[in-house]
């Protein structure tokens, strides 16, 4: 379970936002929503650990995630808007890449059959320089495929997707969530999961 309390975070001297509190169960999703500007990634980024709010506390299974420290990292997914992926490299290169940097491997059969899965068949050898921006995300999105992490945090995620990569976003959240996971995410998208009641967080 993710608790947030009494939250405050500021870009300079601008105030994002203050007295933010929610709780996430297993098997929710939440929504952040808001204008430009109004916070989105940067309440992500603190959830993630990499900006220190102004106020309040975040709560992992119960214990301040600033105690648990890579206990807590582990157990989280963060994906931004951008792709960070190495242009240079193949698909799959960039798949078992960033699991080595996460802490795990992932063969060479797991990381082929996780990209033909996301629509990338045939090009899991490919530079990714030579790819679409859409398949460029999908790249980028098979992470979720081969980390076992419990929260996975988004940042626009379907950005990029024409419609059937966002059914298949869509469908491997529903799997997650129905695992025991949990889902934050931001998107100027529709995003439905079949059978789940999606939360929403504003930010003004």
């Amino acid at each position: 379970m993710l608790e947030v309390g009494n939250l405050a975070c500021s870009r300079g001297d601008h105030r994002l936002f203050s007295g933010l509190s929610f709780t996430l169960h297993p098997g929710q999703i939440m929504q952040v929503q808001g204008a430009n500007g109004s916070g989105k990634t940067s309440l992500l980024r603190t959830l993630c650990g990499f900006i220190q709010p102004d106020e309040g506390q975040i709560f992992w299974r119960g214990k301040r995630v600033r105690e648990l420290g890579e206990d807590y990292f582990a157990e989280l997914l963060y994906l931004g808007h951008l792709n960070a992926i190495k242009d240079e490299l193949s698909a799959l290169e960039n798949l078992q890449m960033s699991a080595g940097l996460a802490g795990y491997t992932v063969s060479e059969q797991q990381a082929v059959s996780v990209l033909r899965r996301m629509g990338l068949q045939r090009r899991e050898h490919l530079p990714v320089r030579v790819l679409s921006q859409g398949q460029r995300r999908r790249v980028a999105l098979a992470r979720l495929l081969t980390s076992d992490a419990h929260l996975w945090i988004l940042d626009e995620p379907l950005t990029a997707l024409d419609v059937g990569a966002v059914g298949l976003m869509q469908e491997l959240i529903g799997e997650h969530l129905s695992n025991g996971g949990m889902t934050i995410f931001t998107t100027h998208q529709p995003l439905q999961v079949a059978g789940v009641q999606m939360l929403q967080l504003a930010l003004s």
